[in-house]
């Protein structure tokens, strides 16, 4: 028995939840990949010490929710909004979003150890497992791939292995790299097993400066994207006094000179609905003097309402419209709502006004000379498999979103962490203008090109680079990396079940 092995389990379960929530430096805005690197790496000393699937489970658990305590922290935020309403639920949401995000790990920690026999066996099939984990984290129950390991590249040059590979295979990727490491440091083997076991971390680096030896900047396609953002703090962004102040600022930002050819707001700028907004609508085409303007509001359609992107002409007509899809459950809307209505338990569904409805899927919204964008509203851009449901390859992502709601610490640094993200997966360059920061200019390969910080009132200008040819993750998704993990499965279980001796 190793010496980690001879710990109680609630010590062994302490030491990996702190072990996970110094792991989870490697989100941004730290960006200390090597302390997830480093965590990874003593993930198998914690998990070979196991006696049992269940202790395994448990120590999983305990990995994940430190990881995800800290990564997610910025959670407990929407909460001190109004503190003296919703601040005693702040500190619940933390510990329900950690503890259960942190039973995808213990379930894989738990299939690592039941279906694999030895140190070995057990370190290679917790790749596979915590990555099968990841992909239904990023699916299930609609989806939260929030705080992803993958993340902790984005600042680096493997993140453009992205492209190639998407997230789930990044993922995979950086589990492969930092596992096989902690088993001999777990086993204590001699410098040349810990060598050998190096090996899927130095091709991962091959590979990423690959990837990045061909770093020219994109091309500019000409035209000039300006990107409001008003500042609008979360308390006072629908206060009666504070409205006309921050929708003059946006007035303001969007008459400054030289004219733009595309003027973005972000998500829900016009402080009326789109059913009353005539008279608001001509004022603001007024400012754009001609340029055509993209803009976050609600509309209603009956009881419904939607959180809506529109697209002003230069005349200052409708001729583009967006419904958000991809909403926040129980942020935007009650799930399950709907359905308890079907069965006679009104007041939660949002076909009877209560939360937003969502829109039928992606779309693309025309943006004349500049091309096809697909509209992002906000959550939206966390998903790439929402951006690979396009309908067709369009000529830049274009998210308009309040990162009011997360604070100031990560969140805001975090969300715009996965839209460069999606930037690198498709080859398209992101237009993005938040609230109150951080909006930014992102090129095909996830660089910012400019940006306003978080928290100042202002506007930047920006040349919107040319798209790239489509990424090999542009054409395949996910489905080449998770036939990949469920053939690597099932090797695992057939190379570990029993072999019957000869009659």
């Amino acid at each position: 028995m190793t010496r980690v092995g001879r710990w109680r389990l609630r010590w062994r379960m302490a030491i990996a939840a702190l072990i996970g929530a110094i792991g989870a430096m490697g989100l941004a805005p730290v960006g200390a990949w090597p302390a997830t690197l480093l965590a990874l790496v003593l993930l198998p000393s914690l998990l070979i010490a196991c006696a049992t699937p269940r202790a395994a489970a448990l120590t999983g658990w305990a990995f994940g929710a430190g990881w995800f305590a800290h990564g997610l922290l910025w959670i407990i935020e929407p909460f001190l909004v109004e503190p003296e309403r919703h601040g005693w639920m702040a500190p619940f949401a933390l510990v329900f979003m950690a503890g259960g995000l942190a039973l995808f790990w213990a379930a894989a920690a738990w299939a690592a150890h039941r279906f694999a026999r030895g140190p070995a066996s057990r370190t290679a099939a917790l790749a596979v497992t915590l990555s099968l984990a990841e992909v239904g984290r990023a699916y299930l129950l609609t989806g939260f791939p929030w705080a992803a390991p993958a993340q902790v590249w984005v600042d680096t040059p493997v993140a453009l292995l992205l492209a190639w590979i998407g997230p789930q295979g990044l993922g995979l990727a950086t589990l492969v790299a930092a596992l096989p490491p902690g088993w001999a440091l777990a086993r204590g083997r001699g410098a040349g097993a810990l060598a050998l076991s190096c090996l899927p971390a130095a091709v991962l680096a091959a590979a990423a400066f690959a990837a990045a030896s061909d770093r020219e900047a994109p091309a500019g396609t000409g035209a000039i994207v300006r990107l409001v953002q008003p500042n609008a703090p979360q308390h006072q962004k629908w206060d009666p006094a504070f409205i006309p102040v921050f929708f003059k600022r946006q007035i303001d930002f969007t008459a400054a000179d030289p004219r733009p050819d595309l003027i973005v707001w972000p998500e829900s700028a016009v402080p009326v609905a789109l059913n009353d907004a005539a008279a608001t609508l001509e004022r603001i085409a007024q400012a754009a003097r001609g340029a055509q303007v993209v803009l976050g509001i609600q509309r209603f359609d009956g009881w419904r309402v939607y959180n809506s992107l529109v697209r002003l002409d230069g005349a200052g007509e409708v001729a583009g419209l967006y419904d958000k899809h991809h909403l926040v459950p129980f942020g935007e809307y009650l799930p399950l709502g709907d359905l308890a209505a079907r069965l006679g338990v009104y007041g939660f569904a949002a076909q009877e006004g209560q939360g937003y409805s969502a829109g039928p899927g992606p779309r693309l919204l025309d943006l004349g000379a500049l091309g096809a964008a697909l509209p992002l509203i906000c959550y939206e851009a966390v998903f790439p498999q929402d951006v690979n449901a396009a309908p067709a390859r369009p000529n830049l992502l274009l998210q308009v979103t309040n990162d009011a709601w997360f604070g100031t610490h990560s969140g805001p640094y975090q969300h715009l962490a996965q839209a460069r993200m999606r930037a690198i997966e498709q080859g398209l360059p992101l237009a993005r203008a938040a609230n109150t920061g951080i909006s930014a200019m992102i090129g095909p390969r996830g660089e910012v090109i400019r940006s306003l910080p978080l928290g100042q009132a202002g506007f930047v200008d920006a040349v919107l680079p040319a798209p790239l040819p489509p990424t090999f993750y542009a054409r395949m998704g996910d489905g080449p990396v998770f036939l990949v993990l469920l053939c690597a499965a099932l090797a695992i279980m057939l190379m570990q079940s029993p072999r019957r001796s000869p009659t």
